[in-house]
């Protein structure tokens, strides 16, 4: 007997009025829309508070602050950014081989929350402390597995042309949060005090585990499945690692190895050592196939490119932070212009030029440049807003700076993103071995560890130098790596496309 059209639906576990994944109409299906607004209010609320933590750390006492010193503030601030994404391996581990992607999201979401609470509601350093810890072991569990996810709802669509867009409308999704977030609580802390502000992206995150929650039900079917899952006899060892690490950490901060000043160099040797790892894990498995083995060494280059480039970038939370206290005038008539605002427009240029580039990478379809050349334009551009700078600064001199100049430097560092972020990501769900799918995403996430931590240090050494001398070196390292990326584009994009269908 032949099924009825709403027999087949059934069957097919999909609402009769909702076109499939893949249609014309409709290329990315309502799971992607779903995951980008989780994202969203994930994102409002990791960077709202993103936006005005360095200033927490510097303001005076007096001004709601913990008055520490700017390079203690600078280490605190890259530390904390690389400790959310180094915890992305561990949550990408244990969506692979544990608890499926689904429920490692829901997870995630709940203990992030409970962090922006702590933070709103406890002054001082307790607060800081825990709502901080919460917000990176909650983080580890969430970004990963979201973004591969959408990397599951992406490969419902045969086309591939729309793989990148999709993404890039994804990353859009990312950065209107990142914008939104910091512009709200920079008012928030500007008017009424920080707390107010770690208040609101409180919200932004019950908000995001609100969405989610509504949305599961539309999710792929892959993303409740444990795709490499662990055998029962080595879970009690899975524990034991866990017990062992946690008492390692609490012994190095109780004997003073790991101190305020040296976060960030700790957790930029973890980055390094975890990313080694990774490699070497997947390059030597016997469950990698050869085509895949050489799709990863083509990603090497590119992974330490885009580490590099973040740590340019998030400069924007540690040496720029510094910078906008000490040197630029916020004083507009008898009104304070929001500290947060300043970075927020880093984000803000970035929502508004990826629509025209995914329309771009859209309508060049297969004669797009490759990611090796995307990520030389995004490394290129950033050198030069760094160039810039550093033109403003020997102008300047012991000078304030305008903020309109410092503003034009955020849009053209921010806009320089759409070219290396969603590349990374869309790079990671492609070219990943299919047992290590989640993990891949996890190793792409370790690009902003390093970015984050690398931030950390430069602000410290932005404390220690000139303003001048400093800003040669992300302008000239920007530039240079660009180009020496822009010339080795045809053997990366060689080693990245082994084995794959075009």
């Amino acid at each position: 007997m032949r099924k009825t059209p709403h027999q087949t639906t059934v069957a097919n576990g999909r609402d009769p009025h909702e076109a499939p994944a893949g249609t014309p109409g409709r290329p990315f299906g309502r799971g992607l829309w779903s995951m980008a607004l989780t994202e969203l209010w994930e994102r409002y609320s990791f960077y709202g508070l993103q936006g005005i933590l360095s200033f927490y750390l510097l303001y005076a006492l007096a001004d709601g602050g913990l008055a520490m010193a700017p390079a203690v503030a600078a280490g605190i601030v890259g530390a904390y950014g690389g400790a959310v994404y180094l915890s992305q391996i561990f949550g990408a581990w244990l969506g692979d081989r544990l608890v499926s992607p689904q429920h490692m999201v829901l997870s995630g979401a709940i203990v992030i929350t409970i962090g922006h609470l702590v933070l709103a509601f406890i002054p001082g350093f307790a607060g800081l402390g825990i709502g901080l810890v919460c917000i990176v072991v909650g983080t580890g569990a969430l970004k990963t597995n979201i973004t591969s996810i959408v990397g599951f709802v992406l490969d419902q669509n045969p086309d591939e042309r729309y793989r990148d867009a999709g993404f890039s409308y994804f990353y859009m999704a990312i950065n209107i949060g990142a914008v939104v977030g910091p512009l709200t609580t920079g008012l928030a802390q500007n008017e009424l005090g920080f707390h107010y502000g770690f208040g609101l992206a409180a919200i932004g995150m019950v908000a995001a585990l609100v969405q989610y929650r509504v949305s599961m039900k539309h999710l792929p079917e892959r993303a409740r499945i444990v795709n490499n899952p662990l055998p029962p006899n080595r879970r009690p060892l899975v524990v034991i690692v866990g017990l062992v690490f946690v008492a390692a950490v609490g012994a190095g901060v109780a004997t003073g190895l790991f101190r305020a000043e040296n976060l960030s160099t700790v957790v930029t040797v973890a980055a390094l050592l975890a990313a080694t790892a990774y490699f070497l894990t997947m390059t030597t498995s016997p469950a990698v196939s050869s085509d895949e083995r050489r799709r990863i060494l083509g990603y090497l280059p590119l992974f330490l490119a885009s580490g590099v480039y973040f740590g340019f970038l998030f400069q924007k939370f540690t040496a720029l932070s510094i910078l906008i206290m000490e040197r630029i005038d916020l004083h507009i008539g008898g009104w304070t212009f929001p500290v947060a605002w300043i970075t927020t427009v880093s984000p803000l240029a970035l929502v508004l030029i990826t629509p025209f580039i995914a329309r771009m990478w859209n309508t060049l379809g297969q004669r797009q440049p490759g990611p090796g050349a995307k990520f030389a334009i995004g490394l290129t551009q950033i050198g030069c807003a760094y160039l810039f700078l550093l033109i403003i600064s020997k102008a300047s001199g012991d000078a304030d700076i305008p903020l309109i100049l410092i503003l034009l430097f955020m849009i053209a560092a921010g806009s320089s993103e759409v070219f290396v972020g969603p590349i990374g990501l869309s790079l990671a769900t492609k070219i990943g071995p299919k047992k290590f799918r989640s993990q891949m995403v996890g190793l792409n996430f370790l690009t902003l560890a390093l970015g984050s931590s690398l931030a950390g240090l430069l602000g410290q050494l932005f404390t220690a130098i000139d303003d001048a001398s400093y800003f040669t070196l992300p302008a000239v390292c920007g530039i240079g790596i660009g180009l020496a990326l822009f010339a080795a584009r045809g053997p990366v994009g060689r080693l990245l496309e082994t084995g794959l269908e075009r």
